[in-house]
């Protein structure tokens, strides 16, 4: 490997969002903005995976125009996984397999865009790469829809799928609230968020326009009869009610309503449901007409209505993590700092992957309010800042015009691996 210009190894992991792309745009951009320093940006196809197999996409091989227009791309361009890689005690060989694809193309910049499992496999890796005595630096991008990354105020993807579950829980309600009188009463809406409420504390956002809302919180015991109380009760005074329910919503137990029995490749419960079981729950204990919706991919994957504040962090994390590569950090996480809320203002530090891998972090207390079934003022007030402003990408016959990549692999250069 060239001591003067190494190579650059990008991959996405994890569940997409809107903005991962403006992140893989940041980070390649800036690199070629330091050629005498960084050479070529190779990234995974399909994440990790790509590493793994030696499936290397040549981003030299895309235009500026191209790279430029993932700010405006949804979904994982590169391609992403659901591929967790186990300890080093647990199976070494893969970790030593990254750093046999780094060394045979020489790759001295490591930069993982994903969430909680993404950062440990980021530091397990600078670990790795120290103790075999070969040179990387392993940067983790933020990622997450889920908001739970510890050591950031926020994470890039939630500020857009917070402003989408808003938006989506004040038009249903308008239209359940048109209705109300002769047909459907009561909305479901089910949303993304396995142990943190993050996304479903967005839907209290439309209190403000004296929308009546219900929301189920994963840090929040469903409590069946309470909840069936506090939906009559607002059924009673304004005609209807919307619920925003997050997946991981679950019983005292901890069992969740939405459990289907089955784990993803990460080992956590396969979860989907929770809006037909408490839909279920409305009718058979109030009687009353329901609809119910779960967002799923269509949330994280909206970038017809991100948020602004959301684009422009996931740009400046992803410069961010090339910027701190460049000063010699190694195995840390660019993050967002709240400055102020009026006006918003923030700015980027950063942290030790040994402190943010395997951390989640889930909803204070001070913002649930105290029935727990609404936001506080203090909820109120850090949500909306992370909702602000709209970037819309170019439309072409009323459809949004999306980057196409190359996507040109690089030659093999090792044998074939085969995946645990």
């Amino acid at each position: 490997m060239s001591s003067t210009r190494p190579n650059a190894f990008y991959a996405q992991s994890g569940g997409v969002t809107a903005v991962i792309n403006a992140s893989a745009a940041g980070v390649i951009e800036t690199a070629r903005q330091n050629p005498d320093r960084i050479g070529t940006v190779y990234a995974g196809k399909n994440g990790i995976i790509g590493a793994l197999t030696e499936e290397l996409i040549d981003t030299s091989q895309e235009s500026a125009q191209t790279i430029a227009a993932l700010r405006s791309t949804p979904a994982g361009a590169f391609g992403s996984c659901r591929y967790k890689l186990k300890s080093l005690e647990q199976n070494r060989r893969e970790y030593e397999r990254l750093i046999g694809v780094f060394k045979a193309h020489g790759i001295g910049y490591f930069f993982y865009n994903g969430g909680g499992d993404s950062a440990d496999t980021c530091f397990k890796v600078s670990q790795l790469s120290q103790s075999l005595g070969y040179p990387l630096q392993a940067i983790h991008v933020p990622k997450t829809i889920d908001n739970d990354l510890p050591l950031t105020d926020c994470c890039p993807g939630f500020g857009s799928v917070a402003k989408y579950v808003a938006v989506s829980v004040l038009e249903a309600s308008l239209d359940v609230r048109s209705m109300a009188a002769t047909s459907t009463k009561v909305f479901v809406m089910e949303v993304m968020g396995r142990h943190a409420g993050w996304i479903a504390a967005a839907g209290g956002l439309v209190a403000q326009q004296d929308i009546p809302v219900v929301i189920l919180f994963p840090e929040i015991a469903f409590d069946k009869d309470k909840f069936l109380a506090r939906v009559d009760a607002l059924v009673k005074q304004h005609g209807y009610c919307s619920v925003v329910v997050s997946e991981g919503c679950h019983h005292p137990d901890g069992t969740f309503l939405a459990e289907q029995g089955m784990r993803d490749a990460f080992g956590h419960a396969q979860l989907g449901g929770a809006a037909p079981v408490v839909a279920q729950v409305v009718k058979e204990g109030l009687g009353y007409k329901f609809h119910w919706a779960v967002a799923d991919y269509l949330q994280r994957a909206a970038r017809h209505i991100v948020s602004a504040t959301d684009v422009q962090q996931a740009y400046a994390l992803g410069r961010r993590a090339v910027e701190l590569a460049l000063e010699g950090k190694n195995a840390v996480m660019p993050t967002i700092e709240r400055i102020s809320n009026e006006p918003y203002e923030w700015r980027i530090g950063s942290a030790p992957l040994e402190k943010v891998a395997n951390v989640e972090k889930t909803m204070p207390r001070g913002f649930i309010s105290g029935d727990g079934f609404g936001i506080t003022d203090a909820c109120r007030s850090y949500l909306l800042p992370l909702i602000e402003g709209e970037d819309y990408p170019a439309y072409r016959g009323g459809l949004p015009v999306y980057a196409t990549l190359r996507s040109q692999l690089i030659p093999r250069k090792l044998a074939p691996f085969e995946l645990a």
